[in-house]
Order: C-alpha cells, then sequence, then structure tokens
C-alpha cells in the first residue's frame, strides 16, 4: 500500500475583480434600500453590458430608476448584436420609462429577432401609450435603423402592421406615406395588413384609393391581395364586378384559388342569389378547382335562408358523398335553419349526427336548440340542455344568457330570469342590451312598472346605448298599465336621446288612448307619424278602426278602412272583426252580414271572434224588436 503523498503548500494567485465587477459586488452587498441610492455618474454602460451577460437582472431592475436615458441608449447600442440579450435587457428597465429616442432604439434592436412578434409588442405599447404620434416615432425608428446600419423596411413595415392590428388604420395609412415620400417601397405583405383592416372596418373607398396607390408605386400584388379586393367588391355588393376581377387577376397571370371562388359563392348566397352561386360554382369547376366544405356550406346556408330545407340536406347528403366532411359550422347552419322552421326533431337529428361523426357541438349549436325549445315553451327541455352544456364542459357565453332570460321572461318567469342575469354577472358576462329588453318585457307583463323603471334608470346610468325596442316594451308597459302620461314622457326622452320612433311605438301609444275611448287623439298621433316620415302599417289602421267601432263611431271606422285601402293595405281578419262588432252592437246586422261575405269572398277565414259579434248582435236585435213589440 502507497503511502499518501503530501503535497506542499502553493501560494494562491490572487483574485481581482474588474472595474465592472467591484460595482456590482459593492451593490450586490450593500442593502436593499441602499442599492438605488447609486448616483448615475457611478453606472457606466459597460456596467450594464456585463451586468447583462452576467445575466444579473436583478441588479439592472434595482438600478432602473436612477438610469438615464443615454445610459440605456449606449448600453441597447452595444447589445444589439444579440438581441435576445437586449430584449430581456429592455424588459428589466422599465420599458414604460424610456424616452421615445431610446423606446425606438430598442425597437430597432428587436427588429433583429427571428420572430416579429416581441418587435410588433413594443411598438403596440409604443403607439398605444400616446407618448408620441406615429410620424414621430417613425422619424426616430429611421434615426436608430441608420444608427443600427438596418438595411430592409422592416421597422416601417412593422409599425404599420402594428397600427392596422390595433385598429389605427389612418395612423398606418400615414405611415404607408411617408414610407412613399423617403422612398421606400412596402412590402406586399404590410399592403394587404392595410387593405384587410380597411375590409373588416367596411372602408372600402379607403381599400380603393390605397389600391390605386399601390398601383403607381408598382407593388405587385399577391394572391392574397386580389382576394382581398374581391372580398371588398362582394361587400359593396358588386357581385358582377367581382366575377369579372378573376379575369383581371388571370390576365396578370394570377390564378383563381379555392378562396378566390368561395369569396364569391358566399356573397351571392348572403344575398340570397342562390343561382347565381351556383353558376360561379360551375366555374369554379371548369377551370380544375374543386368546391370544398366552406363552398357547400355556404350554398347550404343560402338555401335554408330561402327555407328550401330539403333542397338544404339534399346537398348536404351530396356533400357527404363527395367525400368532403362537414363542420361544426355547416351542422350548425341545419340546425338553425329547422328549428327556425319549428322542426326540432330534424333539428335534433343533426345534433345526434354531428355528434355520431365525432364533430363537438358547439355553444352556438346550443345556444340554436335551446333558443327553439323555448319559442316552443318546453322550459324542462331547455333546461335539460343547459346542464347538458354544462357536462360537455361547454361555459354558457353572452348569447345563452340572453336567450334563457328572454325565454323566462316571455314565459312570464321574471323571478328565474333575474336568477340568469345576476348569474351572468357573477361570472363576469356582461348583459347586454337584449337582455335588459327582456327583463323590462318581463317586468310590464307582470305590472311591475316602478321596478321596470328603475331597471331603465340603472341601465342609462351604466352607459348602455338604449334603442327603439328597448322604449317600446318600457312604453307598451306604461300603455297597458294605463299610465298615458309616463309613456309620452318616454316618447319625448326618445326624441332627447336621438333614438328616432318607429311605427310599433306610435301604434302602441294609439291603442293605449283607445283603450281609454280617446279615439280623436289616436287619430292625432297617425297624422303626427306620417309627419315623422313614419309609414302606418295595417296595425295602425286596424287600432282606429276598432277604436271607432267600440265607441259605435261606424262613419269614421269606414273613413280610415277606405283611408286604408288607398296606401295599398288590404283589409285583415282584425279589420272585418271590427267592423262586424261595431255594426252589429250598432242592431245593424244587415251590413255585418254583408261584411261576413264580403270577408270570405277575399279569401278570409271567419274565427270564434266573428261568430260571437254576428250572434251576439242577432240577440240584441231580437231584444230590440221584442222591447217595440211590446210597446
Amino acid at each position: 500500500m502507497k503511502p499518501y503523498k503530501i503535497l506542499k503548500h502553493q501560494n494562491p494567485k490572487p483574485f481581482i475583480l474588474m472595474p465592472h465587477q467591484r460595482f456590482l459586488f459593492s451593490a450586490l452587498s450593500s442593502s436593499t434600500s441602499d442599492r438605488s441610492q447609486y448616483p448615475s455618474s457611478e453606472i457606466s454602460p459597460d456596467i450594464l453590458v456585463e451586468s447583462a451577460r452576467s445575466s444579473q437582472w436583478h441588479f439592472i431592475k434595482h438600478l432602473s430608476p436612477n438610469l438615464d436615458s443615454s445610459l440605456i441608449s449606449t448600453a441597447l447600442f452595444n447589445l444589439h448584436k444579440t438581441p435576445e440579450l437586449a430584449l430581456q435587457f429592455t424588459s428589466h428597465v422599465e420599458f414604460h420609462r424610456l424616452d421615445i429616442k431610446t423606446r425606438c432604439l430598442a425597437i430597432a434592436v428587436a427588429s433583429r429577432l427571428p420572430s416579429p412578434k416581441p418587435t410588433l409588442n413594443l411598438l403596440k405599447r409604443t403607439v398605444s401609450s400616446d407618448i408620441a404620434g406615429v410620424a414621430v416615432i417613425f422619424d426616430e425608428l429611421a434615426l436608430a435603423r441608420e444608427r443600427l446600419g438596418i438595411s430592409t423596411t422592416i421597422l416601417f413595415d412593422l409599425l404599420i402592421k402594428a397600427c392596422c392590428e390595433m385598429k389605427r388604420v389612418d395612423e398606418g395609412l400615414e405611415c404607408f406615406y411617408m414610407m412613399k415620400d423617403k422612398g421606400f417601397i412596402p412590402k406586399i405583405e404590410t399592403c394587404n395588413a392595410l387593405l384587410s383592416t380597411f375590409l373588416k372596418l367596411n372602408r372600402t373607398e379607403s381599400a380603393w384609393v390605397l389600391y390605386a396607390e399601390m398601383f403607381k408605386m408598382r407593388i405587385k400584388s399577391s394572391m392574397y391581395t386580389f382576394n382581398i379586393m374581391i372580398n371588398v367588391l362582394c361587400k359593396e355588393g358588386k357581385l358582377k364586378k367581382a366575377k369579372d376581377f378573376i379575369g383581371f387577376m388571370e390576365n396578370l397571370g394570377v390564378n383563381p384559388n379555392v378562396v378566390t371562388y368561395n369569396t364569391i359563392i358566399h356573397a351571392y348566397c348572403s344575398r340570397g342569389r342562390i343561382e347565381g352561386a351556383r353558376l360561379v360554382l360551375n366555374a369554379m369547376r371548369s377551370k380544375g378547382i374543386q368546391p370544398d366544405s366552406y363552398s357547400y356550406s355556404s350554398l347550404i346556408s343560402g338555401i335554408c335562408k330561402d327555407k328550401r330545407l330539403e333542397e338544404a340536406s339534399e346537398m348536404f347528403e351530396k356533400m357527404k358523398e363527395m367525400g368532403l366532411v362537414p363542420s361544426a359550422v355547416t351542422y350548425n347552419i341545419l340546425i338553425d335553419g329547422y328549428c327556425n322552421e319549428g322542426d326540432l326533431g330534424k333539428a335534433f337529428h343533426y345534433r345526434d349526427e354531428m355528434v355520431e361523426q365525432g364533430i363537438s357541438p358547439t355553444v352556438s349549436t346550443y345556444n340554436m336548440l335551446v333558443h327553439a325549445l323555448f319559442m316552443e315553451c318546453k322550459m324542462d327541455e331547455a333546461d335539460n340542455l343547459v346542464k347538458e352544456m354544462g357536462e360537455k364542459g361547454l361555459a354558457p357565453d353572452q348569447i345563452t344568457y340572453s336567450i334563457l332570460i328572454n325565454g323566462y321572461s316571455r314565459c312570464g318567469n321574471v323571478k328565474k330570469a333575474f336568477s340568469f342575469h345576476d348569474e351572468m354577472l357573477t361570472k363576469g358576462i356582461q348583459p347586454t342590451r337584449i337582455t335588459y329588453t327582456s327583463l323590462i318585457y318581463a317586468l310590464s307583463k307582470r305590472n311591475r312598472m316602478t321596478e321596470a323603471d328603475n331597471l331603465f334608470e340603472k341601465i342609462m346610468k351604466k352607459g348602455v346605448a338604449v334603442d327603439v325596442i328597448m322604449f317600446n316594451a318600457l312604453i307598451d308597459g306604461h300603455c297597458a298599465n294605463g299610465n298615458m302620461e309616463r309613456a309620452f314622457s318616454l316618447l319625448k326622452e326618445m326624441d332627447k336621446l336621438n333614438v328616432p320612433p318607429d311605427d310599433v311605438t306610435y301604434n302602441t301609444l294609439m291603442q293605449g288612448h283607445c283603450r281609454e275611448g280617446r279615439v280623436e287623439e289616436a287619430r292625432e298621433l297617425l297624422d303626427e307619424m306620417k309627419q315623422r316620415g313614419i309609414k302606418p302599417d295595417h296595425v295602425s289602421y286596424n287600432t282606429l278602426i276598432s277604436g271607432y267601432s267600440r265607441r259605435g263611431d261606424m262613419k269614421d271606422a269606414l273613413r280610415v278602412r277606405d283611408e286604408m285601402l288607398s296606401t295599398g293595405f288590404n283589409p285583415t281578419l282584425l279589420t272585418y272583426n271590427a267592423l262586424i262588432q261595431g255594426f252589429c252592437h250598432n242592431q245593424e246586422g244587415d251590413i255585418a252580414e254583408e261584411l261576413l261575405k264580403e270577408m270570405i269572398s277575399k279569401g278570409i277565414t271567419p274565427d270564434d271572434s266573428t261568430y260571437l259579434s254576428l250572434i251576439e248582435g242577432m240577440g240584441n236585435i231580437d231584444q230590440s224588436v221584442e222591447s217595440c213589440n211590446s210597446c
């Protein structure tokens, strides 16, 4: 066994700290409260750079309140060849506290990263902070670009894209023209971002102005550009021009794709022009482009809106036979169509089929089915479906709650309607105007007008934009409860808030007056609505006819009937019932019988109310004859 070797003592080499390390060691060994006391004169850019390179982020963060812009700017410049490190450094020196020049330098350094996301994020923060206008930001980015020797236009392109993503498209367009003035050509992707944003904001004219400018600058359009402009034409309703635009594309050597044709097919279908959509589909096939699921979904949607559900179902089967896999959207289109027609059996059939195909029903699927069940007052089934949603892990959304609240309001269950209102607030889901209208309607139908008024005031204070439908629900409640003074005060409030009343508003007020026997005042309202440019409908005229008939003023009732005919409205069952009832009460049974014959000849089937009026009228005539004979 070998003895242990005893090593002689060796003197260690002295450990020498570099200047930045001495400062760092001193700072880190100080108390936390002292670290922020170091004057900026003792901190050099080298110290910041070396601290970043050694990942001393905690130290940099504590020093940040004492770092001036020139220090940070120099450090960023020295880190520009390592943009990942520079970005980390930027995040620890409180970006929001930097001046515009330093911010733009940080953005320029970040633009060297492979991904544009960090640069876009910093640009959005800068634009939204309102530290400077986009013109100033553009100029500062130009200076930072020169300082770093960046040869591309990426900074300006990303600035425009950031503006577009923030829906500040006019500022993006301003940057576009600044690029042009400096002799820079924006990338086609940048131009597409502007065009697409104009399209989303429905500013089609602005899109055409920009497109013309692109042409002048000889910016070559991509397939995506052409598809956007075809979409612009479709949004403007210029469907023939949209089809012609395909020829323009082809002349420029760009062949349309499935998206191009789908855009036009969707536009035709959304306007109910199904045959036109079929022609586009055939043209698409003739070019060797196969329709996809979206092509057929658009057609199925258009056919469903036209209430040709059997034809829609046949096209759906044909689509599957072609090997195209329907999406949840396609199934939802059919479910919605059958729900609207009240065919719940077929609607649930498609729901079950989509589940069998491994396609999960969406919140929209459940919303449509729940709404349809409420329309048929199948409350228990609707409740079960909502429970099923929860079991499937689907959270009710704003529309779900609106449907539930509206459904229970219509069925008179105010308590349950308000419980869902409270539940949606608890979950942080804001009620919509439709939600509040349903609650006001429910309270009004239960004669709880004080609560309805209080809720309306609460809505106003919340800043919810009230509309004519909400006012009409409240006016109807007050008219039904005989409070015409409050009803008319609401009409004045509508004028103050620039909410134009409609025919429903005036019909409701007219009905309120007629209930109280004040038919002349109701007649004045008919004239007032005409002065406002609101066209009376058959309800307006029937309301007056009914009012005069109940009072026995049959000459005035017939005069309104003639006025109704002269404006192009044919008498309805309600018109005849009101007149027959009036003549019967006036013991003019012969005229009532003539009216009965007239309504039958016009294809209007009498109902129980018609015959009841005639029977009561004949009874009154018999009593009158008996009393005369006894005299």
